[in-house]
Order: structure tokens, then sequence, then C-alpha cells
């Protein structure tokens, strides 16, 4: 009778130690896929790279002139041009530059900083129109090359006054509900209480839209 009351005991704490030992090893495998998850998803924003959320067009005269001296300044020879500058311009947020960190324990990613709107990309098509060269001063393809490049600054320094980063600004929570979809989509949830201020525009009424639903 004793024996057998050892041998109940003994496959009772057999059975126990089993089970304490499967459930550290399935604890320990979910907590692994949990943090592996939230880094999988960190990575996953981040890669979206750059957001264009305003598109411009801007369409531009430019007048291009060039003066070379010869022969210690006594001949001058003038070169010009006058160029349409259509450009398409994409503004948007680098979202490699945006502050978060996951919490897997509680399956949430907290959105700390969001970037300013910049300018993604320009895209200057320009047409040359009165073309006058010189006597010794005349088109080469490098000058070509350096007048785009002086058409894309010009468009450049033209855009701070167009209102595209104004407007874009105001894209930026739709950016931020764009990572709460994709967030959501595997199951987390994403705290962006401390951007929610600058988010919503000055003198704007929100909307529902506009306005974070309490989970």
């Amino acid at each position: 009778m004793n024996d057998l009351v050892e041998i109940l005991i003994g496959l009772l704490l057999g059975g126990l130690g089993t089970y304490w030992l499967v459930s550290i090893f399935w604890k320990r495998r979910s907590s692994e896929s949990t943090e592996k998850q939230s880094i999988i998803l960190l990575e996953k924003i981040r890669n979206v790279y750059k957001l264009v959320t305003v598109e411009g067009e801007f369409a531009e005269i430019y007048q291009y002139e060039n003066v070379r001296e010869r022969f210690l300044k006594l001949i001058s020879s003038k070169k010009k041009a006058l160029l349409i500058i259509n450009a398409k311009v994409n503004v948007g947020f680098d979202l490699k530059k945006i502050q978060m960190h996951a919490d897997p324990e509680s399956k949430i990613i907290i959105l700390s900083s969001f970037p300013e709107p910049e300018v993604l990309s320009i895209e200057p098509d320009v047409k040359y129109y009165d073309i006058q060269e010189g006597l010794f001063n005349w088109f080469r393809s490098e000058d070509l090359s350096a007048i785009n490049s002086e058409a894309k600054e010009h468009i450049l320094k033209k855009i701070p006054d167009s209102g595209l980063l104004e407007s874009a600004k105001k894209e930026a929570l739709d950016a931020v509900l764009m990572i709460e979809n994709m967030v959501q989509a595997i199951g987390w949830k994403l705290d962006y209480k401390a951007l929610e201020i600058n988010l919503i525009p000055e003198k704007e009424v929100p909307t529902p839209k506009m306005v974070k639903k309490e989970q």
C-alpha cells in the first residue's frame, strides 16, 4: 500500500514538474514571438520610407546669363538663355525619421515624435528659348547640366512661400492613422497621445476623423 502511495505521489510530482517546465517553455517562446513581432512591425513602418501627401506644380520663367572675360578683362563675351521651367514637386514625410518604440508586454507601439514635412522630390522640365552665345562663350553640355541644377534650386526656393509645406502638415494626422491601421492589422495598438496637440492644426474644428478614439 505504501509503495502504491509513493508511486502515485511520484507520478503527481512528475506531472507537476513536466507541466511547470512546459509552461516556462511556452511562455518564453510566446515572449520571444511577441518581441520578434514588435521588431518586424517597427521595421515595416520605417520601411515605408517616404510618404507623399501633397503634390504641386510650378511654372517659372528663369533667365540665365553668363559673362566670360578674356585678355586681361579687356574683352568680354556673353551667353544667355530664357528658360521655361515646369516642375512637379512632391512634399511629404520621411518615415525613417519617426521616433517610436514597442511595448511587447501590452502590444502597444508608442509614437513619440513625427517628422516635419519636407520636399521629397523635384522633377523639373526645362525648355530653352532665345539662346544667345558670345564669340568665345558658347553653351556646352556641362553648362546645360549646371543650368538644370540652377533651375531645380530656383524651384526649391519658391516652395516655402507656395503653401505646400503647410498643406502637407495638415495631412500629418492622416499619415499617423495610416500607421495605426498597419499596427491594428496584427492586433496591436498605436499610442500617439504625445503628438495629438501638434497634429491638429490651430483654429481648426476637430472632426470625428481627426479625434483619436480611446480604445
